[in-house]
């Protein structure tokens, strides 16, 4: 490919990457692009109306609506990482991409996953908290406190995943240009490249210890004093209050593990690449949209909080309508 490759030393480097999508599916092109547009639209509109809800509602400024909020932010960000970029390769089949670009979509999405990982840990302390000391729950989760979570978390995110990044982004692709995935994911990359990757699978075991079983095993702690109160509470309709505060979030957790363990916990063959796209892509796609779902299906303050906007929403278009100035 043309201005693919720059000499360094002895051997040629990739300076452009070529994405394959679902190109191996060519009459499906128009179609997928049609889904994932709906998708992303619709996942970026529910993430927005949970935004706006939860800042515009004084009754919903409380740290687990805080926390939403917060990962509506990351759902709207990790989607316009990926999405935008295969839904142009789908309609344009211009499906190239600069190698420093790439390293940056790869950067960003990994951010998005662990920053995720940290903010569900953060609403499950926040959970635990609510249903195991509940007299002291505004004391402990203040503002400041709520704030300090959410800023680790983002921030930690992001760091964390660099030292990762900037490893990749030194190693020489010089076999093949050609990405079999529909994003620049790290999997996809170390196949096609021609460094030892040692250092980067030790760095990956350790990265996963400390980015995805920590905060399960953290997640998993919580759930467990949380269930054990539960259990303990004498009536059938304490217990369901109890259970119904904490079970949106719960169901997240377990579509959010499942899904990895789903994409990264399978042999490697040359079919598990295919099947590895398709769920990537319904993580990346639909659990964005899920989440504002789950939790404005499961919440009854979010749902009275939406039906007090629409009600402001049609008062005020009535009033504009027949209200005229004199």
């Amino acid at each position: 490919m043309k201005h693919a490759y720059r000499e360094t030393g002895n051997h040629s480097s990739i300076t452009e990457f070529l994405i394959l999508g679902f190109s191996e599916f060519p009459e499906l092109q128009l179609p997928l692009f049609i889904l994932f547009s709906f998708l992303y639209l619709m996942a970026v509109l529910g993430n927005l109306l949970v935004i706006f809800i939860v800042c515009a509602d004084r009754h919903l400024h409380s740290p687990m609506y805080f926390f939403l909020a917060n990962l509506s932010i990351l759902d709207i960000s990790s989607l316009t990482v990926t999405v935008p970029k295969l839904l142009s390769i789908l309609l344009t089949q211009n499906n190239t991409i600069s190698f420093s670009k790439c390293i940056t979509q790869l950067y960003c999405f990994l951010a998005c996953v662990e920053i995720e990982f940290l903010l569900l840990t953060a609403m499950a302390y926040d959970r635990y908290v609510a249903i195991c000391n509940p007299l002291r729950y505004t004391i402990i989760m203040n503002k400041r406190v709520c704030a300090l979570l959410a800023a680790v978390s983002w921030i930690a995110g992001f760091l964390e995943i660099l030292p990762y990044t900037i490893v990749i982004s030194h190693f020489s692709f010089c076999d093949s240009n050609v990405i079999n995935h529909f994003f620049c994911d790290s999997m996809a990359l170390l196949k096609l490249s021609c460094t030892d990757t040692s250092i980067i699978e030790t760095m990956t075991f350790v990265e996963s210890v400390f980015s995805g079983f920590t905060p399960f095993l953290l997640t998993l702690t919580s759930y467990v004093f949380i269930i054990s109160t539960i259990l303990k509470i004498r009536s059938r309709e304490g217990k369901s209050k109890a259970f119904s505060t904490c079970s949106s979030h719960l169901t997240v957790i377990i579509l959010l593990y499942g899904t990895m363990i789903g994409v990264y916990v399978q042999p490697s063959s040359g079919d598990s690449v295919k099947s590895n796209k398709f769920v990537t892509a319904i993580y990346t796609a639909t659990l964005p949209l899920l989440n504002p779902l789950i939790y404005s299906l499961r919440s009854k303050e979010l749902k009275v909080a939406l039906r007090k906007a629409i009600s402001r929403k049609s008062a005020l278009s009535v009033t504009k309508l027949f209200w005229k100035p004199n």
